[in-house]
């Protein structure tokens, strides 16, 4: 693997936040979100900003932009909300804020997704994008989920796009 050529003006310090989009959960409940986090700490990054909210367009738009613009985010996670039923609003609410999509994450998500759990992978949707300096991901709610996003493509590469949003 090469090196990262734009590491050198990553922050020392990646601050990121978590959206957990649930009609159901709570932060008590919450494993997929309190997943996130853990693993986060464990990655040396910094969670500034957790929260669950109900699954509502307006309400998931409005904790995004609270979020990245209360905390000065590099990264931002929603869980939550990307599957095909009517209630599941998450990256419409999310992909018109993108100044611009990262189009390939959803394609690598649903290319690993599908080596896990084979067809069942075309229910599982996921994007991601930048709004202002800050990197946006949504994934699935499943644990699973999180845990293959997150570990497979987020956390690799957070530093190296919050390098690349720096400059």
């Amino acid at each position: 693997m090469k090196p990262k050529k734009h590491l050198h003006a990553a922050p020392d310090t990646i601050r990121l936040g978590i959206i957990t989009v649930s009609s159901t959960r709570t932060e008590k409940d919450d494993k997929s979100g309190m997943w996130i986090k853990k693993q986060a700490h464990k990655e040396g990054l910094l969670v500034t900003d957790y929260r669950v909210i109900t699954d509502d367009k307006h309400k998931i738009a409005r904790a995004a932009t609270a979020s990245i613009s209360e905390h000065g985010l590099h990264g931002l996670i929603l869980t939550g909300g990307t599957g095909i039923s009517a209630t599941d609003v998450t990256i419409e609410a999310i992909r018109p804020m993108f100044s611009k999509e990262m189009g390939a994450f959803s394609i690598l998500f649903t290319s690993l997704s599908f080596a896990k759990i084979d067809s069942a992978a075309l229910l599982s949707r996921s994007a991601a994008g930048i709004i202002g300096n800050t990197a946006v991901f949504c994934l699935p709610g499943s644990l699973d989920a999180c845990k293959l996003g997150c570990r497979e493509l987020i956390f690799p590469e957070i530093k190296h796009i919050a390098a690349h949003l720096a400059s």
